[in-house]
């Protein structure tokens, strides 16, 4: 063997006795897309809207950000803040905690069943206006065309 290499080549790869220095990324991907497909599928039960509301239509609607106060008026009538249960006093409650809390102006995204009154709507517009809230969107779907 005059002039060569008992490994069979002069690179880090020919060399099987030696330290392996390069990281097989192909176990650490497949966990990732596992990972990924149950976050995705897991995402979309908690996102998934457990109030049933059927929004009017608007075709002039259009999206708004994301607000700290989301008010929404079941069929029945019922509120909810954030999606939990909530009455006008603790809808009330939650507003003057923020504002003290937070130095942000809130937004209110008042969001009613198509078959609920126009006064509760009314109402809540003024409850949450009431309380300091000028900014306030009404939730609707653009229909489809």
């Amino acid at each position: 063997m005059a002039g060569g290499t008992l490994g069979g080549g002069g690179g880090g790869r020919g060399n099987r006795g030696g330290m392996i220095t390069e990281i097989n990324v192909t176990p650490l991907v497949d966990i990732m897309l596992v990972l990924l497909i149950i976050f995705m599928v897991t995402a979309s039960y908690i996102v998934r809207d457990s109030i049933d509301v059927k929004l009017p239509e608007a075709a002039t609607g259009e999206k708004q950000k994301v607000s700290i106060l989301a008010v929404t008026i079941d069929a029945d009538g019922k509120l909810r803040l954030n999606g939990k249960a909530a009455d006008e006093n603790a809808i009330r409650r939650f507003i003057r905690e923020e504002s003290k809390r937070s130095k942000k102006k809130m937004e209110a995204v008042i969001a009613a069943d198509k078959r609920v009154s126009h006064g509760q709507v009314v109402r809540v517009i003024d409850l949450v206006r009431a309380e300091g809230i000028y900014k306030f969107a009404i939730n609707v779907l653009k229909p489809d065309k």
